[in-house]
């Protein structure tokens, strides 16, 4: 068996008898003289087609829901041999990220299991991630209103006072920050470390939703201020009730 880089060729052969290795300088020519037992442990073909696959998925260039292109075409595309792209193609169906439909072709599927959740969510409709976002803060909420800390008051203190100051400040950015930085410190003094990585996930989106508002954007950090107030005295009160309540205020009108 020969395998070729260039203008180099390995050669696997077995000879007890010869120990070293054999270089023909005429024809550039390596004869390496390998045990049959030596395994090459560079990454597989099929696994990099894998690799430069999801990037493409990640780029945009497969579209969700449409037939990725055919064997003959990704073996152009990718410069490799159709083994490889089939190995590929199984690897990713098995993952979940394509489907193959005999005699259809093969699809991309609506979820990017193999993607960060960051990236997931960029792409998501704001209604929806909304949505889950509510489902977190009610529990944040709840949490932090039975298990927050006196340093965990001051933390969501600081940062509505901080709010307060940038609306002040005609400051849209700031408020925007200090916004995300309050409900941030709720969810720190939920004292559950998984709600709380879960919901840094969704900051960024809400940084961006913040971003892409209207004009009047400002305006509507100014009409539900008094709602994170409401918030704050509830969460600081104990009250469960009054808690779930006022963030329930505070998401309705998120718009």
């Amino acid at each position: 068996m020969s395998l070729s880089i260039t203008n180099l060729h390995f050669k696997q052969e077995y000879h007890p008898n010869k120990k070293k290795d054999q270089m023909n300088s005429d024809n550039n020519t390596i004869n390496l003289i390998l045990p049959k037992t030596l395994y090459v442990c560079d990454m597989k073909l099929y696994e990099k087609v894998v690799n430069e696959i999801k990037k493409d998925i990640s780029a945009g260039i497969y579209k969700t829901g449409e037939k990725i292109p055919t064997e003959s075409e990704l073996m152009k595309k990718y410069s490799v041999g159709r083994s490889s792209i089939r190995e590929a193609i199984k690897t990713l169906a098995i993952s979940g990220i394509l489907t193959v439909q005999q005699g259809a072709g093969t699809y991309l599927n609506a979820s990017k299991p193999d993607l960060p959740i960051e990236e997931q969510l960029q792409h998501a409709h704001f209604d929806d991630v909304n949505a889950v976002r509510r489902l977190l803060e009610q529990e944040i909420v709840r949490l932090a209103t039975e298990k927050h800390q006196p340093e965990n008051i001051a933390e969501i203190e600081h940062a509505l006072a901080e709010r307060k100051k940038a609306l002040q400040e005609d400051d849209k950015q700031k408020c925007a920050e200090a916004d995300i930085a309050f409900h941030t410190s709720i969810a720190n003094a939920s004292m559950n470390p998984v709600l709380t990585t879960l919901y840094h996930s969704f900051t960024s989106i809400i940084r961006n939703f913040f971003k892409h508002r209207d004009s009047k954007g400002l305006t509507y950090f100014a009409m539900n201020h008094h709602l994170h107030e409401e918030l704050l005295t509830a969460i600081k009160s104990r009250n469960v009730k009054r808690s779930l309540k006022a963030i329930e205020n505070i998401l309705d009108n998120n718009h």
